[in-house]
């Protein structure tokens, strides 16, 4: 049994082609994002710094108490969400944005207002300050109006707000939104080890290779070699997985989590799947390796693409017109198992995408080994 271990080892390890598809192109693909989507900023864990939004203020010739009490309102906005550029008109403002230098212009008469060019995130914030400068003048007023004996503690209280909402993961943690690309590689990555278990099952079949022809006369039942398949094609790729997570979170520095139980976990089911994988299309085609190896690329790229590795929001969309797609992907659920891993915290939803990870696999390895089993050669 050791020996059969170690044989079919050496073989797999000496496989240029399909080692390059298994390990070295998931790292140029992670190099890649890397430099594609910037250094900065590019961690699932931690905070990450907003850019300051550049706005420029237009000035009334009259300066009234309104009008200076929410000019110094924007100089405090300056210190942590505005940058305020310098405008000597209205029409230069105007320019500016039209030209998209700046999101918004900022009117500071009696009655404070703002001007957009259009609708986004940070035309929204500008919006929520203005809001909130409106809302919190107009309290004011009427307190000193009503119940002037208050001013000074509501006052107190305004200078004293904090903001309370903060975009975090379910787990305590901030996410960057381009390490959803992460995921996604990872688990193409782990269906990558298709290419692993296709030239196994090509190396099964008498009528194809020498070797297949020497296995199929061998004492040695053949389960017993396709179990034989499994532990060590497993064995290959979970080190491969396990060099592409320490790449990317290591040496990359884009943060993968905590839970290194998890993660352990994760990428051992995802080299399972993936081998399996490989090992049920090469067992129940019969093409020759080239073709396999081919349609092998089809058969890892394409499930990736619906889980995101193209474009992000892919899964999210498939998830609300088509759930059940996500459901039997594999890369779909490796991706789903990362998330709840490192951003959801979830366990329950975890261990969920485990067990469906564990049927698929078994699943897979029975159709491998009928595919194997029902091969009948008259002359070998």
């Amino acid at each position: 049994m050791l020996f059969l271990l170690k044989y079919r080892f050496l073989q797999i390890v000496r496989e240029f082609s399909v080692m390059f598809w298994a390990l070295a192109f998931p790292l140029i693909l992670a190099t890649l994002f890397y430099f594609s989507f910037g250094s900065a900023g590019l961690s699932s864990t931690g905070e990450s710094e907003w850019d300051k939004i550049k706005v420029c203020v237009v000035t009334s010739q009259q300066e009234t108490a309104d009008s200076a009490a929410f000019l110094n309102f924007l100089d405090a906005m300056e210190q942590q969400t505005l940058e305020i550029l310098p405008c000597d008109s209205e029409k230069e403002a105007l320019e500016a944005l039209n030209q998209g230098t700046i999101s918004g212009i900022y009117y500071a008469s009696e009655s404070p207002s703002l001007s957009v060019g259009k609708n986004g995130l940070q035309e929204s914030i500008l919006t929520s300050l203005l809001t909130s400068y409106t809302q919190n003048a107009a309290m004011l007023k009427e307190i000193a109006a009503s119940h002037p004996e208050h001013l000074d503690a509501a006052i107190h209280e305004i200078s004293n707000y904090r903001q309370m909402v903060q975009e975090t993961s379910l787990g305590g943690e901030t996410l960057d939104p381009n390490v959803q690309y992460f995921f996604a590689l990872i688990a193409y990555a782990c269906l990558s080890g298709t290419f692993l278990g296709v030239r196994a099952s090509f190396d099964s079949q008498a009528n194809l290779t020498p070797l297949g022809a020497r296995r199929s006369i061998t004492p040695t039942h053949r389960l017993t070699l396709i179990l034989v398949d499994m532990l060590v094609l497993t064995a290959i790729h979970f080190i491969n997985i396990m060099i592409l997570t320490v790449y990317i979170g290591k040496i990359l520095g884009i943060g993968l989590g905590h839970n290194l139980p998890a993660l352990l976990l994760i990428n051992l089911m995802g080299s399972i799947i993936g081998i399996t994988l490989g090992l049920a299309f090469g067992s129940l085609t019969k093409l020759s390796l080239n073709i396999k190896l081919g349609l092998s690329v089809l058969l890892t790229l394409f499930p990736s693409f619906l889980a995101g590795l193209m474009f992000g929001n892919m899964k999210n969309i498939i998830e609300q017109h088509f759930p059940v797609l996500n459901r039997i992907n594999p890369a779909a659920v490796l991706s789903d198992a990362y998330y709840c891993m490192g951003v959801y915290n979830d366990m329950e939803r975890f261990t969920k995408c485990i067990l469906i990870l564990a049927f698929m696999s078994i699943i897979l390895l029975f159709a491998a080994f009928l595919g194997i089993r029902r091969e009948r050669y008259d002359s070998i």
